[in-house]
């Protein structure tokens, strides 16, 4: 997924919350969290799998959900001999 999409789902994950809610039940800082649905920062992996835990949904869905409706990539390989 891009790295806006993913920001843009974040945030819209996050809803009504109060950032402070939301960062202290995943364990980050209040600015960790709006750097990261900012753009400005991307989560390492123990982030990505809390937040994903906080909202209830996979990582896969969360950062990578775009990826999975993408064909899978074209290596050239034609399968002919």
């Amino acid at each position: 997924m891009k790295e806006a999409q993913a920001n843009r789902l974040l945030r819209s994950m996050r809803g009504d919350r109060r950032r402070e809610i939301v960062a202290a039940a995943v364990g980050i800082s209040v600015s960790a969290l709006s750097a990261y649905e900012n753009g400005t920062r991307i989560p390492r992996d123990g982030i990505k799998c809390a937040l994903a835990r906080y909202y209830n949904v996979s990582v896969e869905e969360l950062f990578f959900a775009e990826m999975q409706k993408m064909p899978p990539p074209n290596d050239g390989d034609t399968g002919a001999t």
